[in-house]
This record gives structure tokens, sequence and C-alpha cells, in this order.
């Protein structure tokens, strides 16, 4: 089987089938709108796509902080396309799933809209998502590594056994004396 038979797509996790639709909006849509859906939804970001539903940028609370808060502007009238990001990195669903794993742990971004053959909005990975999968991993790695560890060091463990068996015989026998 080559490598990338084995590889996992996108819309092979679970999480592809079962996470809400994303939160979109048109770029002309104004802050304020956005930020009420945000906050209604417990939503921590919105994605601006056009009449496509193509994704054109994201905005996140961060945005919203540094943007708009900070900057004193009018959530009332500020469009999303004054504080979006444009163009963010889009994944396709047929995409390798460890391939974003490792883009979005490079780059230094958290959210990960994924897109159909047609470029339309899916669903939004995050990185919290990537955890899940990778987490059985990490803790087989780390039950390898230990027993590694143990392994070569089989002499000093046996030593410092050893030591705390006699240890705690010595305290034993004298607590009985």
């Amino acid at each position: 089987m080559a490598e990338n038979d084995r590889a996992m797509r996108l819309k092979d996790r679970p999480e592809f089938a079962s996470k809400p639709k994303p939160l979109t909006f048109a770029a002309s849509a104004t802050v304020r709108e956005a930020a009420n859906e945000m906050s209604r939804l417990n939503y921590g970001s919105v994605f601006v796509v056009d009449g496509e539903e193509r994704v054109k940028g994201v905005v996140t609370e961060r945005d919203l902080m540094r943007r708009v808060i900070s900057e004193g502007r009018d959530p009332e009238t500020t469009p999303l396309s004054d504080i979006m990001t444009s163009d963010p990195r889009v994944a396709k669903e047929d995409d390798d799933l460890l391939e974003w794993l490792r883009i979005m742990s490079n780059e230094r971004f958290r959210r990960l809209p994924v897109v159909d053959n047609d470029g339309k909005i899916k669903v939004v990975f995050t990185q919290g998502d990537f955890v899940s999968y990778t987490w059985p991993d990490l803790m087989y790695q780390v039950r390898q590594y230990a027993k590694a560890q143990l392994a070569s060091n089989f002499p000093l463990v046996l030593i410092a056994g050893g030591i705390a068996l006699y240890t705690i015989l010595m305290a034993l026998i004298f607590s009985v004396m």
C-alpha cells in the first residue's frame, strides 16, 4: 500500500460530518452583526464569504479586540471587510489531515476552513480537533519512550529498587523492635 493510500483525509474524521455549519457573513456585514451571532452561538470566529460561499477572510475574537475595540472603531458601521484577515489558508476536504496539522502548527493559526471541490466552505477544523486525533499516538510514544528508558537503565533501576526495598525492610524491622 502506498503512503498516500494510508493518509487520513480531513473528510474522514468523524468531526467532519458532525460539526455545525460554520458561521459566515458577507464582507459588507457589520462588526456588530457578526459579534452578536458569535456571542449567541459561542463561536470564536466568523468566515467572510462571497455569494458562492467561497472563503474571502476570517474575523476572530482577537480581531474584534485588536482592530475594533483598541482602535475605537464603531461596530455598528465598521464592515467585516475592514478588519478581516484576507485570504486565509483553506484546505480541501480530501487533503491529508497530518499535513494540515503540521502546517497549522508551523504557521501558528488555529482555525482551518475546509472546502469542497467547488471551493464552498463545509466545516472549520480547529487545533482542538487535531489534538483529539493525535492524543492516542502521543500517549503511545510516551509509553514507548518510558519502556526504552527503563530498558536502557535496567541495572540502575535494579540497584535503586534494591536500595528502596532494603530501606523499607529496615524501617519495618526497626519499627517492630
